[in-house]
């Protein structure tokens, strides 16, 4: 069996020494399109960058496709935040691209003609060939998020990690990114990102993790998002859509 895209035992992170997260333990499959999901304050975003070695951990084990997570950079890609990025720094959207191909260019980043071949492919696949030239901030909330899944793809990694890549972007964009990766885990990435809306991932996903500090349940969609474990989560019934209150186009 393939090992697990991302593994996480016993993860705790502090703040101030409050803790974030809290004896965190969660297997996110290969090849699969997985969510984790939970309120406001849940560490959903602080799971990733301990995973990413962008926060401390005071404790924990993390493997990424059964590689300790400090020596698996190679292995996974990073979509951030929008409001993590400056959107006014003077770049193109290729020079953003050809970010995700700065591990295997060495120190020099001397891009080689198959790194220039692997860029023009990932914006050929997010759709963003012909904005190639243009400025960041000259792009709508959706293009911005195609461009850096594009830089994700140019490295070529496995695993992708995604932190709330649909925040900010109208339906129809949101549809057409969950298409393509859905389509990227069909050709076998495995794809872990943080998400809010639960019918969403009712809708496409295979595999979520609910979270609040702790674990509240981590499996198959059904099973992990189920009425008592989103009472768990959440507190109350009425703070987690239940099946069939999501929009018509993502039943």
């Amino acid at each position: 069996m393939s090992a697990p895209a991302l593994d996480i035992r016993g993860l705790s992170v502090a703040y101030g020494g409050r803790p974030a997260l809290w004896d965190v333990d969660a297997t996110f499959p290969a090849g699969a399109l997985s969510a984790i999901v939970g309120p406001n304050g849940a560490g959903k975003s602080t799971l990733l960058k301990a995973a990413l070695g962008l926060v401390p951990v005071e404790a924990g084990l993390i493997t990424i496709a059964g590689v300790p997570a400090g020596g698996a950079h190679e292995r996974v890609a990073y979509v951030p935040q929008r409001d993590a990025v400056d959107w006014d720094f003077p770049i193109t959207v290729r020079e953003v691209v050809e970010m995700g191909r700065y591990p295997s260019a060495g120190w020099l980043r001397r891009l080689r003609a198959a790194d220039h071949a692997a860029v023009d492919a990932a914006l050929e696949r997010v759709g963003m060939a012909p904005f190639a030239s243009r400025q960041i901030d000259e792009l709508s909330g959706g293009q911005r998020q195609r461009v850096f899944l594009g830089r994700a793809l140019a490295q070529e990694a496995g695993v992708l990690l995604l932190d709330e890549p649909f925040t900010g972007i109208d339906a129809r964009t949101e549809v057409a990114l969950l298409e393509l990766l859905c389509a990227l885990r069909d050709e076998g990435r495995a794809i872990v990102l943080v998400h809010h809306d639960l019918g969403t991932v009712r809708a496409w996903f295979d595999w979520a993790l609910l979270l609040n500090v702790r674990t509240v349940a981590c499996g198959p969609v059904a099973d992990a998002l189920d009425p008592a474990a989103l009472r768990r989560a959440y507190g109350t019934a009425a703070a987690a859509p239940a099946p069939g209150d999501e929009p018509a186009w993502a039943r």
